[in-house]
């Protein structure tokens, strides 16, 4: 995936409003519903909204700042202490839970095994005493190994997969790459949940005489350009103009099935809520409700003809809306 913040449009040093401006803007653009005969405006959404995830989360921000995870959310491995594995070299390994890597451990005396000195064998004997060679196989003749049948390998893998809030609704399938460069398509079941996760049985790593692992897939929904998710309910903010507000009228309403006309009442206030039923997520036994809520929005720049007749409506009809607080 690109640097989050190319995909989004801003510098390193953009502030949070800025960067949350950006999203919601190219959200909107690109979303699948507005751009239904381009088939590549999913996979533009879906990307803008992977980029969010990054830099639209301050701590993730800085932990992509700081280099310590990638553009896709995965740690990144910083090297051991000292620069890297003891004698430069290293064995077969692989990033595991906090960037630490899981390695297996083969037989070799100190020129094979790229350890130097007395080999793997001193080393261990070194550290914990003779104990430590207790897998060591009889007459070896100062080579160690493993018995790999009394080490039990983790060879599951995770990996994480960001989804639409409409994706998670309805199912999707979309391709995930492993951290072994391998490739899969993966079916999104509909009704999936944020943080849920998927067991993909023996699409794991493997390893000699051991069983594949498996592939854990941690399913995260990307924010909505203008619905906030609530358990099984959502809410929107819907802005109306002010001669909706004071004559009333039906308004289209946005829904993650297909849009709705809401009557709005006369001298309806900013801030009204009106309740959907059954427009929410789905859940057990139905779906939850949208909330709707208004929001007056006066047009952009100054209208004269427009304060010429709020003045002369404030005079003839002055009222205080704040005397309660007083």
């Amino acid at each position: 995936m690109r640097d989050p913040y190319e995909v989004l449009g801003v510098p390193r040093g953009a502030s949070a409003a800025a960067i949350k401006s950006a999203y919601r803007k190219l959200a909107k653009k690109h979303h699948p519903d507005s751009n239904k005969n381009d088939p590549k405006a999913a996979a533009r959404f879906s990307e803008i909204n992977s980029a969010n995830e990054i830099v639209g989360d301050a701590e993730k921000r800085k932990q992509f700042d700081r280099g310590e995870i990638d553009a896709e959310g995965k740690p990144r491995f910083q090297g051991f202490p000292g620069g890297g594995f003891p004698g430069g070299g290293g064995p077969r390994g692989r990033a595991g839970p906090g960037g630490f890597e899981t390695h297996t451990f083969r037989t070799g005396d100190a020129g094979a095994s790229g350890f130097g000195g007395g080999g793997f064998e001193d080393i261990l004997n070194s550290m914990f005493g003779a104990a430590a060679a207790r897998g060591a196989r009889p007459g070896g003749g100062g080579a160690f190994e493993f018995d790999p049948g009394t080490i039990a390998l983790d060879l599951d893998l995770s990996v994480s997969m960001t989804v639409s809030l409409e994706e998670s609704v309805k199912g999707v399938e979309k391709r995930v790459r492993l951290p072994t460069g391998k490739e899969l398509d993966v079916k999104i079941p509909a009704g999936v949940q944020a943080g849920q996760q998927i067991r993909l049985k023996g699409q794991g790593d493997t390893a000699p005489g051991h069983r594949p692992g498996d592939l854990l897939i941690t399913v995260n929904i990307a924010p909505h350009a203008f619905f906030k998710v609530e358990g099984s309910d959502l809410r929107l903010d819907l802005p109306i103009t002010l001669y909706e507000a004071v004559l009333g009228g039906k308004v289209r309403v946005p829904t993650l099935g297909s849009a709705v006309e809401l009557s709005i009442p006369k001298n309806t206030s900013s801030g009204r809520t009106f309740r959907l039923k059954g427009k929410g997520l789905p859940k057990a036994g139905g779906a939850g409700d949208l909330f709707v809520t208004t929001r007056i929005m006066l047009p952009d720049g100054n209208d004269a003809e427009l304060e010429t007749l709020m003045q002369k409506w404030r005079d003839a009809h002055p009222y205080n809306p704040r005397s309660d607080l007083t």
